[in-house]
């Protein structure tokens, strides 16, 4: 292949010298330009995914019962300064820093010898913006229960080293199952999770399961007979605006994940990377607009209501579903994601119930189930261009089942589900237990019933009428008992 200065360097004349000279000052200002116009569309789209953050905290808050609102904000800004922190020190070289083994990073702790050719500052920051995203997922699942404590110990070690190794896996060009790992593709593909459906969504919301499972339900989740009793949040407003705050985020979050949008596919041509990113943002639209749309008509058959928080839910659940996909499908497909994964998410709220799970966010359901989902949908409907154009320079690659490219691209994302449930099982699964046998995860009961901001955290989060009253009535002051009074 022709460098740009060997095709530039016979149109500027007879000069040899002159003419060489001239060519490698313009490609090497070229070059240069790209540099930076991808480090800048990177950096824009990491302050996309962070903003998700305020998203995540809005969602959570208004989720709760209002006496629980400064914890819930409080730990949705512990999971971005302690996920900061440990990602900066072991998070994103067990990710990303080769060259490694198949299994993790062992190169560039604490961001020594960056940049380099491979990595600039703005791709450490976008992928700590999804670390701390994975974090956020699972405090949802614990909320209104847990220990100030086992929100510092999980969120390090879920952002410093389970998500990561995960990350590694099928990020990493030198992960065992990734799809840029070309010299020793799984199944001849690697897996293809473009934005995190398994990597992101899957681990949080596995995580959260645990979480919840070990914790039990939340007082009065279930009444005597075992039924169940809905304890709703005090904001839907805050929900709403959660919402859409992440979904302004999905566009950092599925589109930003290209890395790069200077790129052209054949010079000098309309179509390019950038067009692929703009699909990209279609297709994570159109799968969060049909999952809305069919939650919203679905739980009024269900129910008999039209519920905004339900449907804020299940925007949210196309969402996750689409992120594996979003870069290789066509936009019909995005609909066909969107509307599946409402169902999963209704289905799944259905078992919670059943068992007698409290989630009060539903983000085991939701990111977990609906994460899955997505990865089994792209390896249905992946189509070949697409693969081809995102992942080059394997020719032949296998594609989606539906679109005529065979089973081995399922195959992989069928193994992908599976060691991601065994090591997120494996590793937060002990963690939450062992916190529990410690009694460092949940609070006394009576913490929870006159709720954690009042006992925890110095007072209630919203000012009221005058000091002790709460809209005219008495409120007395209750200390934190002394079991639990660790942080």
């Amino acid at each position: 292949m022709s460098t740009c200065p060997e095709v530039l360097a016979p149109l500027f004349g007879t000069s040899a010298a002159n003419a060489t000279a001239a060519a490698d000052f313009i490609c090497g200002r070229f070059s240069d330009t790209t540099y930076a116009v991808d480090s800048t569309y990177l950096l824009f789209s990491a302050y996309l995914v962070f903003s998700m953050q305020l998203g995540f905290a809005m969602l959570c808050a208004g989720s709760v019962r209002a006496k629980n609102t400064m914890n819930i904000m409080l730990t949705n800004v512990l999971d971005a300064a302690a996920g900061g922190l440990f990602y900066y020190l072991f998070g994103f070289a067990f990710a990303f820093g080769g060259p490694s083994n198949g299994f993790i990073g062992r190169h560039n702790f604490g961001l020594k010898d960056i940049p380099s050719s491979t990595f600039d500052y703005s791709y450490f920051l976008y992928q700590w913006a999804f670390a701390i995203a994975a974090a956020g997922i699972t405090s949802g699942s614990i909320a209104e229960r847990t220990q100030f404590v086992a929100y510092l110990i999980y969120s390090a070690f879920l952002t410093g080293f389970v998500y990561p190794v995960v990350s590694h896996w099928f990020w990493s060009p030198d992960g065992w199952a990734s799809a840029s790992n070309t010299g020793n593709l799984l199944f001849g593909s690697g897996v293809i999770d473009f934005a995190g459906s398994g990597v992101v969504h899957m681990v949080g919301g596995i995580a959260g399961l645990y979480g919840a499972l070990i914790e039990g339900p939340r007082i009065g989740r279930f009444d005597h007979s075992g039924r169940a009793v809905t304890l709703r949040g005090h904001s839907a407003s805050l929900v709403v605006l959660g919402t859409f705050l992440l979904w302004f985020g999905w566009y950092g979050f599925n589109p930003g994940s290209f890395t790069k949008i200077l790129s052209p596919y054949s010079s000098g041509n309309y179509y390019g990377q950038w067009s692929a990113v703009g699909r990209t943002a279609v297709t994570t639209t159109l799968a969060g607009c049909t999952a809305a749309l069919t939650t919203l008509f679905g739980k009024r058959i269900l129910s008999g209501h039209w519920n905004v928080t339900d449907v804020c839910n299940g925007l949210l659940g196309g969402f996750a579903a689409i992120t594996a996909g979003c870069s290789v499908v066509e936009p019909w497909a995005a609909v066909i994601c969107g509307f599946v994964a409402a169902l999963v998410l209704i289905g799944c709220n259905m078992l919670a119930e059943k068992l007698k799970y409290d989630d009060p966010l539903e983000a085991a359901q939701l990111h977990g189930g609906c994460g899955a989902w997505g990865v089994i949908f792209t390896a249905l409907f992946a189509t070949e261009k697409y693969v081809n154009e995102v992942y080059p320079g394997v020719p032949g690659r296998p594609y989606g089942l539906f679109m005529g490219g065979g089973g081995r691209l399922l195959g992989a994302h069928i193994i992908q589900i599976l060691v991601i449930i065994g090591w997120v099982s494996a590793t937060m699964g002990p963690l939450f237990f062992i916190l529990h046998k410690l009694k460092l995860l949940r609070i006394s009961e009576e913490d929870e019933m006159a709720g954690m901001d009042q006992t925890r955290h110095g007072g209630f989060a919203y000012v009221y009428e005058d000091e002790g009253h709460m809209n005219g009535i008495p409120m007395s002051r209750i200390e934190p008992s002394p079991r639990n009074n660790i942080i």
